[in-house]
């Protein structure tokens, strides 16, 4: 299965802005049906149909639950892969303020009170992104500014667990 089958195995048109609360709701449904515990008395080949069938529906809703993997999908099915291995330049304006976001990281560690303002607006900078990734997608079918906008997103995703990981240990540490 294509990770763009997603959409169709859920039932959905292919769109940045899906309806999450229908897709785990599909999903529950389904696995009500095709859960393997539901086969484990059933011939070899019955159990492993449903093998197949649960792998389906669990790698759907990883693919549609997470908006980068999401967008990157829709992205690469409109002929505008993402190559986040092999193409790593990004705006420079972009890569100050990451640099910038990295320095008060840095200088934040410990500090709980600071490390929670960072993680609020590393937030708040996702949810742009994501704000504006729906409507690079959905609304202006630009998906050249989707490429660079789920680039920024990992980046930025990045930079929110590593606050995350500071957070945590600064807590464990007082």
């Amino acid at each position: 299965m294509s990770q763009y089958e997603a959409f169709k195995l859920f039932g959905l048109k292919p769109a940045f802005g899906i309806d999450l609360a229908r897709v785990e709701a599909v999903h529950q449904q389904m696995m009500l049906k095709v859960h393997p515990d539901r086969f484990a008395d059933r011939p070899a080949a019955e159990r492993r149909a449903a093998e197949q069938w649960s792998a389906r529906f669990n790698e759907g809703l990883r693919v549609l639950k997470d908006p980068v993997l999401r967008a990157s999908v829709l992205c690469e099915a409109a002929g505008f892969p993402i190559k986040a291995e092999t193409n790593t330049a990004m705006p420079m304006d972009f890569l100050m303020r990451q640099m910038t976001a990295r320095e008060a990281l840095d200088e934040a560690t410990g500090d709980a009170q600071a490390l929670e303002a960072l993680l609020e607006d590393a937030q708040r900078d996702i949810d742009a992104d994501l704000d504006a990734l729906a409507q690079a997608i959905d609304q202006d079918a630009n998906y050249e500014r989707a490429v660079e906008l789920v680039r920024a997103l990992m980046f930025e995703r990045k930079f929110s667990d590593e606050v995350r990981h500071a957070l945590h240990a600064a807590a464990t540490q007082g």
